[in-house]
């Protein structure tokens, strides 16, 4: 061990720092996270002598005590450095420009003057989006759709951001999303088709023609397949009429962008189908919440993300064309960042003839629409040229991290050189609010509940059963409609058990904004009351904490009045803070994930290899004494669960840590299985706590628990958790 004082220059303060050395150079910047809230992953840390920026393989116990922090989104710390950065922008620019004309001279040689080709790859697609505007079409699309489900989930998602009355724009944007989603988990990619008569795979077998009934939605080509296992044979018709996609649900990019533009059309979403000359589809939707067009992928549920072909698939673009009702538009620059490249390699006409077809076929579209209309769109057109342009040489955020392709068997993706790797991640995680007081709120009421049991004299099997009822209850309000949720108790009153304990779940129903109602036929439910939305994001909460509840109770020994310690009882678990981490996946493996008190959620660290840390900061950094924490594994890949970590707790902004908790080689012998670890050393109250975990690959997790010291009446002292 090797402790030194370190003094940091941050924005002209000063700070003082004592480090074990030992500890490594993740944890020290992270520390410097704590004093100065600069980011790990934007800190810039220079030495005594000029320009000597210390490296994360830098020895800690050599280097000068007297340090410069710099966050990389602040002003470089020398104006000398500031002038060079901007000589180096300017001239990557003018290298970038000077190749784009290169790449334009070159094209007047090479381009073919002949335009059939190119007009031959659009023109289908002219008429065909013009089925997206079909009334009968659209009807079937959402007819088709668990509309209610999808807008439940779309004001979860945003309740989850702390916006509980969401404007329209922003819950059309958010059930957009759902829509994505479910589209994503609804159709079927086929590589090969399966038999149709025995469901055996199947082996490829050319092309055949077209029956009458396949030609009639569109199937001008159709695939044939033999059976490995009866020899038949099973068609697979490339269906090109949406209407028939919505009842078949199957196919390749080509079918599923082709229908999820239906559906985004038929929910009112201003849309388009992209053409990628270079063999994909998507589609893209006006976002009004953004004010612009918006990336979105079926095939892999990914939405804008606009490099996601270039960056994460290794595309190598050409031509990439936007098809709606009212125009043809050439996109390729808002999916590029490498447009003198893409230039090279756009030869199949030339720009200003390119220019000229696609204005020839928008104004065709345009024939008959309203002037005031074609000014509205012409304004839109020059604002999205606008912003497009202004892109194009923007600065790529390093710290996202792109997948390869998803969709496909591995083999087909291996041969087109799309593979690339699985996560959507960021190394840049912003500083995030935990929206999980309803989760405290949930953990508290159980107390109420096992107090009566003792009271009652009820037995550890009844315990268990009035649970099993409560869960069953609860169910029923699941599957209820989220915006008037209503279950009948009539047939569980006759439990005499459950009738005289059912005062004692108040507090558990207001927590989930549930009430008791007398009906006037002198029937018994109970409602929703309040927001709904509340109560659609606690129910997932409840559900767990209930099973949680009974596989406690199931192993308690000391059923009775002795009982209540952990891990039966979690009383005033820490909520509304904030957190931060050293990454996250996108967009569900973010840092909250693992405070929202639901086992389906997890915080994912796509860097966890070489350690990673999490840290959560108490709402109005009130200060608390921690007795205890919990860690939950995640739902798969048990390799991914955490072994080694130190929590710490500070109280001075940093400026000082005291260890609370040290483990190593811990394991999680099940999936969804809680651990709890008393805090056994004395330390003082904290407003900020860290997890920094060691080496344990793709980091998976739920930090449960942190249970601040605090007394319930004459009961007993209890910690407060917080979920990571």
């Amino acid at each position: 061990m090797v402790g030194r004082r370190f003094q940091v220059l941050h924005n002209d303060s000063n700070f003082d720092l004592e480090y074990d050395t030992d500890d490594g150079f993740e944890v020290f910047q992270f520390q410097l996270y704590s004093l100065t809230s600069v980011p790990p992953d934007q800190q810039k840390i220079y030495g005594a002598e000029p320009d000597t920026q210390i490296s994360t393989d830098s020895d800690l116990a050599t280097i000068s005590d007297k340090l410069r922090l710099v966050s990389i989104d602040d002003e470089p710390p020398k104006p000398e450095l500031d002038s060079a950065q901007f000589l180096q922008s300017d001239e990557e620019l003018a290298r970038l420009l000077q190749a784009e004309e290169e790449a334009l001279m070159l094209q007047q040689y090479v381009a073919s003057e002949n335009t059939q080709e190119f007009e031959s790859r659009v023109r289908p697609y002219v008429s065909q989006v013009l089925m997206y505007e079909d009334e009968i079409r659209q009807e079937a699309a959402r007819k088709s759709v668990p509309v209610e489900e999808l807008e439940e989930k779309a004001l979860v998602s945003l309740a989850k951001e702390g916006n509980f009355n969401p404007s329209k724009i922003e819950r059309d944007h958010a059930f957009l999303l759902q829509l994505l989603f479910w589209f994503k988990q609804s159709f079927r990619w086929v590589n090969a088709p399966s038999c149709r008569d025995c469901g055996n795979e199947t082996i490829d077998q050319g092309m055949t023609a077209p029956l009458p009934s396949e030609t009639l939605y569109g199937a001008s080509r159709v695939e044939q397949y033999r059976c490995t296992v009866c020899s038949r044979l099973t068609r697979f018709p490339r269906y090109k009429d949406p209407k028939k996609l919505v009842e078949t649900r199957e196919g390749r990019c080509g079918e599923w962008a082709n229908c999820f533009t239906l559906y985004c059309r038929a929910f009112g979403y201003e849309s388009r189908l992209i053409l990628d000359f270079t063999d994909h589809v998507w589609t893209e939707c006006y976002s009004q919440f953004l004010g612009r067009w918006m990336h979105l992928d079926p095939c892999e549920a990914i939405y804008d993300r606009p490099l996601l072909y270039e960056k994460g698939w290794n595309k190598k673009l050409n031509y990439v064309i936007a098809l709606a009702k009212d125009g043809v538009y050439d996109v390729t620059k808002r999916y590029t960042r490498k447009w003198h490249e893409v230039l090279s390699r756009r030869t199949m006409v030339t720009e200003p003839s390119l220019s000229s077809i696609l204005t020839n076929i928008t104004n065709e579209t345009r024939r008959g629409f309203a002037p005031q209309l074609l000014s509205i769109i012409e304004a839109r057109d020059i604002e999205e040229n606008q912003q497009i342009e202004r892109s194009l040489h923007s600065e790529d955020d390093e710290s996202l991290s792109l997948p390869g392709r998803r969709s496909g068997n591995e083999q087909w993706r291996k041969s087109r050189a799309e593979i690339g790797s699985d996560n959507l991640s960021s190394s840049a995680c912003p500083v995030r609010l935990c929206v999980d007081e309803h989760v405290t709120k949930i953990y508290n009421a159980f107390c109420p509940v096992l107090h009566q049991f003792i009271a009652e004299e009820v037995t550890k099997a009844e315990a268990v059963e009035v649970l099993g009822i409560t869960k069953r209850i609860l169910l029923d309000l699941s599957s209820s409609p989220f915006k008037s949720r209503r279950a009948s108790i009539d047939s569980v009153l006759s439990n005499p058990k459950f009738q005289k304990l059912l005062p004692s779940f108040d507090d558990l129903l207001d927590a989930l904004s549930l009430e008791k109602k007398v009906n006037t036929d002198g029937r018994v439910e109970i409602c929703s009351v309040g927001n709904p939305v509340v109560t659609s994001l606690a129910l997932p909460v409840v559900l767990d904490a209930i099973d949680d509840m009974v596989h406690n109770l199931n192993k308690c020994e000391n059923y009775g009045k002795n009982m209540f310690t952990l891990p039966l009882l979690k009383l005033n678990r820490l909520h509304s803070g904030s957190v931060v981490a050293s990454a996250e996946e996108l967009p569900l493996g973010i840092a909250t994930s693992a405070f929202d008190g639901t086992q389906i959620s997890k915080w994912e660290e796509p860097n966890g290899a070489k350690g990673c840390w999490i840290v959560y900061r108490t709402f109005d950094d009130k200060k608390y004494e921690l007795v205890a924490y919990e860690l939950m594994s995640a739902n798969d890949a048990p390799e991914r669960d955490p072994m080694d970590w130190i929590l710490e707790g500070s109280n001075d902004e940093g400026n000082s840590w005291q260890v609370l908790d040290k483990q190593t080689s811990q394991f999680f012998k099940d999936r969804f299985q809680r651990r709890t670890y008393m805090i056994n050393s004395a330390h003082s109250p904290s407003n900020i706590f860290s997890y920094a975990f060691a080496d344990s690959g793709f980091l998976q997790s739920k930090i449960f628990s942190l249970l601040p010291d605090c007394k319930l009446g004459a009961l007993i002292s209890m910690p407060e958790h917080y979920e990571i």
